[in-house]
């Protein structure tokens, strides 16, 4: 099939579960269907994932907006209305025609969430993507969270670059009930996922480690197959009760023991206080989640 590559193939076989792939990976398709149009126009919140083009370091960043800054304009094209600011890690790559990106919108409201990937085009008003692969995914380890607030952009707070985690950065990953990773293939794709658990679920080994057990998912192996060809990776995590985001940079290996989890080493952290004008009311776990060890 023509939806996975060599490196998602790798980890399907490791793990058995080529043929369950191949069905899950029927759903994948190029074109922007009227339900997931309607889904996209809801949305006051957009992750993408991508390189950026002067460092190849790999990021993901969050947009926002009011409900129609994203919206499919096209069969093939999702059209976006605004970008990040000039010191987002991913400033470089929104602006640059061709880019290949990963973008997932997800709703906590319904705990409902849909990919599209694709090629990256400057626009007058931001940018849009021309569609290569759109598909949606199971509500599996996302939180409800019912509303949201709004507050003005004025309160954004100024970026901090560090190369490593500080104690309250630690502590932040350490509480997160979800995280977005941002994942590239050979320069010519990029991917955008979802990772979700209770609080504890990743675990901060060091200033510079990360590590967290990958659950049982859709069986594609996106995420990791990308990893399995190209360590370099982004992750997000956003406080959705202040809009702070905390943007790790680095590459990620997966570990296959008798369970599979995924370490990140760092390489660069950007902290944002108040980055998001979102602020989300208290969540409600996803009864799949698993306890996290220890």
């Amino acid at each position: 099939m023509g939806v996975y590559h060599a490196g998602a193939r790798t980890v399907q076989d490791r793990v058995g579960v080529r043929e369950q792939a191949d069905h899950v990976g029927r759903a994948i398709g190029e074109g922007i269907k009227p339900v997931a149009a309607a889904f996209l126009e809801l949305q006051p919140l957009l992750v993408l994932g991508a390189a950026d083009p002067s460092t190849g370091r790999v990021w993901a960043s969050p947009l926002s907006g009011t409900p129609g800054f994203v919206r499919a304009t096209g069969p093939h094209r999702m059209s976006v209305a605004g970008g990040v600011p000039e010191t987002d890690p991913l400033a470089t790559a929104l602006a640059t025609p061709g880019t290949p990106v990963g973008t997932i919108a997800l709703d906590p409201r319904t705990r409902r969430r849909m990919r599209l990937n694709g090629r990256l085009r400057p626009t007058a008003r931001g940018f849009a993507v021309e569609a290569e692969k759109v598909f949606a995914n199971c509500p599996k380890y996302l939180q409800r969270r019912e509303s949201y607030e709004v507050v003005g952009d004025r309160e954004r707070g100024v970026a901090v670059r560090g190369g490593e985690l500080g104690p309250g950065q630690a502590e932040f990953i350490s509480s997160a009930d979800t995280f977005f990773m941002a994942t590239v293939h050979s320069g010519t794709a990029a991917e955008a996922s979802h990772r979700g658990g209770n609080p504890g679920f990743v675990q901060v080994d060091s200033p510079h480690e990360l590590s967290w057990r990958d659950y049982p998912g859709n069986s594609m192996f996106l995420t990791l197959g990308n990893l399995a060809a190209d360590p370099r990776a982004g992750l997000l995590f956003l406080d959705w009760t202040s809009g702070t985001t905390l943007q790790l940079t680095g590459e990620a290996r997966t570990e296959f023991g008798t369970e599979r989890r995924v370490g990140f080493t760092v390489t660069e952290v950007v902290e944002t206080p108040s980055a998001v004008p979102l602020r989300w009311s208290a969540p409600e776990y996803s009864p799949a989640n698993p306890e996290p060890a220890g």
